[in-house]
């Protein structure tokens, strides 16, 4: 409830400000009056008065607080006091307080004449001298007197022996720059001597303009702290988003690999099925054979049998030589039924192999799908180029011509070395772009960093002397130029290829765009200046390496 009725309290405050004629209700204006409200009572200083740990409070907020307690403590910061603090009136804050009242439309007129008999009238005038607040017609009379003329008048003050010096009873007219505190005259030979003293009003302008400043270093760590939200929050979302497309993408390779799993199964089942067929068939010829060579050894048996007992010796010597060599027959010893068991474990060891190779392929073609959603639109930077190279009016497009152009030197151009670079470096997060290198017999592809050499015919592309890029020489030779040279075997040949940068990672990888297939990564590397795209289309080798490279927009699909 307490803070219910504070925080009421400052909205009456805010709506009686935005009423005023004098005081414009922004933002800053708003936080500037916060820094007028005693946190007790939450309500704009009245007698304001300075604790030892430097916070404020009205004089009447602090002494309830404390009660009649020797010991006490600061009701903000909790801070103990061994001893009572004596307390006294800041005067010089409160005028600025005061200010801060009129130009906010808080100040009424409360302050009374000390003069008037009966009904007091508004004060117009403070005299510190005589010690009196005196409305107009006493202020006339006060003026018309000669002795009092120089006596020193200021706006009406409610209490104006805040502004006498309790010590001297000298009208307290000087600011101590050291002490930050108000002073008479004769504290500056006795307490305040050789300190830094100057008239009230330079140093409650003073004050004020060290308000003004500390509002405005408030504002902006404000502004800096609202940006810091809106860039974490935006951090959130876009980590919500690349894990919802991460999602997306697994379950996508999960799902095809379990099809292909169960095309598999059912291709191994069918194959299985098959092959048991097969060895049931050659089982049913083989025992078919088997039992016609019983039949005819059987009949042998019983012919040998029958002879064996016979007494017809002529007969037996007639037969004879067709009956004691044994009957013709195949060879069944090497003859025998694969188990199919045996069988299984190749077709399985096969689907495997063709599992692995379709996962992945399945899981690059995820990855590149994954990785054009960090594409940037890149553009060749003609201060760059060479001065062979024809850039395209769009800067989509790089040639190598047989005549070098007049162009002027500067140390971002290529002077030797046929290159060029994209105009935008990238110094944090993630990029890709892709370039067609169709028909080209030879070209270079990659990053590099800010600080590479672009001078001299002999440049060394390794990842030491800041580069990051994948070649192609003599139509078919391609290297990754990992210091020393990786010769790298592709399957196919890449009609375009994508370049993709985790700067944070260390990664550079290099794709076949179109056969969606990986070609070489450099990895664990450290990034520590801008890096930029990097291309150069080589020499034209009498026409036969002429085709342009292309800086092509990526389908994010």
């Amino acid at each position: 409830m307490a803070e219910s009725s504070s925080q009421q309290r400052r909205e009456d405050r805010r709506s009686s400000t935005e009423e005023s004629a004098h005081f414009a209700p922004d933002s800053s204006c708003l936080l500037f009056e916060d820094r007028f409200l005693c946190s007790v009572c939450q309500n704009v200083f009245t007698d304001p008065v300075s604790t030892p740990c430097g916070h404020n409070f009205c004089m009447k907020c602090i002494k309830t607080c404390w009660g009649d307690s020797e010991q006490c403590h600061c009701p903000f910061c909790k801070e103990k006091f061994t001893k009572r603090p004596e307390l006294k009136v800041n005067t010089a804050f409160r005028e600025v307080v005061d200010h801060f009242k009129k130009k906010s439309g808080l100040d009424k007129p409360e302050v009374l004449c000390d003069a008037c008999i009966g009904e007091k009238q508004e004060a117009l005038k403070s005299c510190v001298d005589c010690r009196l607040t005196l409305c107009k017609s006493h202020l006339e009379s006060h003026n018309n007197m000669l002795k009092l003329k120089e006596h020193k008048l200021i706006s009406p003050l409610k209490n104006l022996e805040d502004y006498i010096c309790q010590k001297h009873r000298r009208p307290l007219e000087l600011f101590c720059r050291d002490d930050q505190m108000s002073a008479c005259m004769v504290c500056t030979v006795t307490d305040h001597k050789k300190h830094n003293t100057v008239p009230v009003e330079e140093g409650i302008g003073e004050m004020k303009s060290q308000l003004e400043k500390t509002q405005t270093e408030v504002q902006q760590m404000i502004q800096d702290r609202l940006k810091k939200i809106k860039d974490i929050k935006h951090s959130v979302d876009l980590s919500q988003k690349n894990m919802e497309k991460e999602i997306a993408y697994s379950v996508e390779v999960l799902t095809a690999l379990m099809r292909s799993i169960e095309r598999s199964q059912a291709e191994l089942l069918k194959v299985m099925e098959e092959k048991q067929k097969a060895a049931e068939r050659q089982a049913e010829d083989l025992i078919k054979e088997l039992e016609q060579e019983i039949t005819e050894l059987k009949r042998r048996d019983t012919e040998l049998e029958q002879l064996s007992h016979t007494e017809d010796h002529l007969h037996l010597l007639q037969i004879y030589p067709s009956l004691c060599r044994p009957p013709h027959t195949n060879n069944w010893t090497g003859i025998s039924i694969d188990p199919i068991i045996d069988l299984s474990v190749d077709i399985v060891r096969n689907v495997l192999s063709q599992l692995q190779k379709s996962l992945d392929e399945m899981i690059i073609e995820s990855e590149l799908k994954r990785i054009q959603q960090y594409a940037v639109d890149v553009t060749l930077d003609a201060d760059t180029a060479h001065p062979k190279l024809i850039l395209s009016d769009d800067g989509k497009q790089v040639t190598h011509g047989d005549t070098k152009q007049n162009l002027p030197d500067n140390p971002k151009r290529f002077d030797r070395c046929s290159c060029v670079l994209g105009k935008e470096g990238f110094s944090s997060g993630r990029f890709y772009y892709e370039v067609q290198v169709r028909e080209k017999t030879e070209w270079d592809v990659g990053v590099v960093r800010e600080s590479i050499n672009r001078k001299g015919k002999t440049i060394t592309l390794t990842p030491q002397n800041g580069f990051w890029i994948v070649i192609l020489r003599n139509g078919n030779k391609y290297f990754a130029c990992a210091g020393p040279p990786v010769l790298l075997s592709l399957r196919k040949r890449p009609q375009k290829v994508g370049v993709f940068v985790d700067y944070e990672e260390g990664l550079v990888s290099v794709y076949d765009v179109e056969s969606r297939s990986h070609i070489y990564s450099f990895t664990g590397q450290s990034f520590t200046e801008k890096l930029y795209p990097f291309f150069s289309p080589c020499k034209n080798d009498g026409a036969k390496n002429s085709a342009p490279l292309i800086i092509s927009p990526v389908s994010k699909t």
